[in-house]
């Protein structure tokens, strides 16, 4: 055991120092001035770690965009999707062939709402770095200056889930949180080595009684609805003083909310009940930006055309509920009423528990549909886990779909996807080849855990 864990470490260490970039190039001090000003001085570092081209051949593969092939073939190279195709289509010398019929094949597994990092195992109040609960609106913080690499979720997401990229958001205990980050779910010694390259921020917001209790227990503002609302209106006014004026004096927060208000920075709303998003919608017409994704949204079903109209995504549980009473009048259903709406359905998990099951939610949340005679195709289901949550995290045109010239992240599930019996059998991120079931040697470890009971426990 001690000879395994020694040969992984040095295995990975090793991977790792070729994998990782050393840090960004330097630029000249104008360039850098302008990033600083723009809001974004902290670039991706990350490199995709070595792969092989790959032919996955014989299985059934789910596209992500609503598309089925039975006998499928997946070709990658060099970290990217060459080719999806049937049983006749040619492959190149040089790749390796892996047989998976009986199988299946997915784009890797998306989590649009991910606290791993910044609320880490363990849960410890040393590690919990989430929530900035010291004024109503912290649009300042970023989330990536929280998140510990380590995080043992990260590996158990990967294996378990087949999740390969990410979004970790802070948490709702603001009514404006700051910052998410979104990651390419690789070992990694920095978050910068994690993050995913050109992948826009995210700014998280929140509805309802998380903010109102948190700071009315205060005895401060807001603590009750209209109380929210009125800080939220009051801030994006500022900002958009600040956004027209001459930046002599620079404000973190107003950076972040000018971004917003420019759409280069999406949002992403907590809100559980069906008023108040459609009241968020006319903040937002008002103020002048975009809700990307209503995040838990438990009534969504409610205002399934209001959403669709918008254009704006439903990330939800496939069955939390009444455990508030903002969340009292969710329903099992909810998933499926959305996705009959024409409406944009994520299936998300903001648990680290959950984030290890993102497909047998979805798969729970459309047999709830279908025992109301609302049925939604598998291949379409899969998407709410893939290509749907992609989309809502501004990264759709890169992964979430198994299309030419996308990143390869790929997933070879031992059975259906959503089936309770299924699990990754291996996972590519960017076609290198991270787990594998048959092979001790791709199987993550987080260096938090070497030496600890339990180490890279795979359920």
């Amino acid at each position: 055991m001690k000879v395994s864990t020694a040969m992984r470490r040095w295995t990975s260490l090793l991977a790792l120092g070729a994998a990782l970039s050393l840090g960004p190039q330097a630029a000249d001090a104008k360039k850098k001035d302008k990033d600083a000003k723009a809001g974004t001085p902290y670039a991706s570092t990350y490199k995709a770690y070595p792969g092989r081209p790959t032919a996955l051949v014989g299985a059934t593969v789910y596209d992500g965009r609503g598309g089925r092939i039975d006998n499928g073939t997946v070709l990658f190279e060099n970290g990217k999707v060459v080719a999806v195709g049937g049983a006749d289509l040619a492959i190149p010398s040089g790749y390796d062939r892996i047989e998976g019929t009986g199988k299946f094949v997915t784009p890797g597994v998306i989590d649009i709402h991910s606290h791993l990092g910044v609320y880490p195992s363990p849960s410890v109040d040393a590690l919990s770095d989430g929530n900035e609960m010291t004024s109503p609106t912290t649009p300042d913080v970023w989330a990536e200056h929280s998140v510990w690499p380590q995080d043992p979720g990260f590996s158990r997401a990967l294996v378990n889930g087949g999740v390969t990229s990410l979004q970790i958001l802070p948490g709702s205990g603001n009514l404006i949180g700051g910052r998410s980050v979104t990651l390419k779910n690789v070992p990694s010694r920095t978050v910068q080595g994690m993050k995913f390259p050109g992948a826009p921020y995210s700014l998280k917001m929140a509805c309802g009684e998380n903010p109102k209790r948190v700071y009315g227990e205060r005895n401060q503002k807001p603590s009750t609805r209209m109380g929210n609302f009125s800080v939220d209106r009051q801030a994006w006014i500022d900002a958009k003083q600040y956004m027209e004026g001459d930046h002599a004096e620079r404000d973190l927060g107003k950076d972040t909310l000018e971004g917003v208000l420019k759409g280069e920075i999406l949002v992403q709303n907590h809100c559980y009940r069906a008023d108040e998003m459609a009241q968020v919608l006319d903040m937002a017409k008002e103020m002048g930006y975009k809700v990307t994704a209503f995040h838990h949204a438990v009534e969504a079903y409610k205002i399934g055309d209001l959403l669709k109209a918008a254009d704006v995504c439903a990330a939800v549980w496939a069955d939390w509920y009444g455990f508030k009473m903002e969340a009292y009048d969710g329903i099992p259903e909810n998933a499926a009423l959305l996705a009959k709406a024409g409406a944009c359905v994520v299936i998300h998990s903001d648990d680290e528990n959950g984030i290890q099951r993102l497909n047998q939610a979805a798969a729970r949340a459309q047999a709830s549909g279908r025992r109301i005679g609302v049925d939604i195709p598998d291949a379409q289901v899969v998407g709410w886990f893939t290509y749907n949550a992609a989309k809502a995290m501004g990264i759709g045109a890169k992964t979430g779909s198994l299309e030419t010239g996308k990143m390869a992240d790929v997933v070879l599930w031992n059975g259906n996807p959503l089936s309770v019996y299924s699990r990754p059998e291996k996972v590519w991120v960017d076609g290198a080849l991270l787990y594998d079931a048959d092979d001790p040697r791709r199987k993550p470890v987080s260096d938090f855990e070497l030496g600890q009971p339990g180490e890279g426990d795979v359920k």
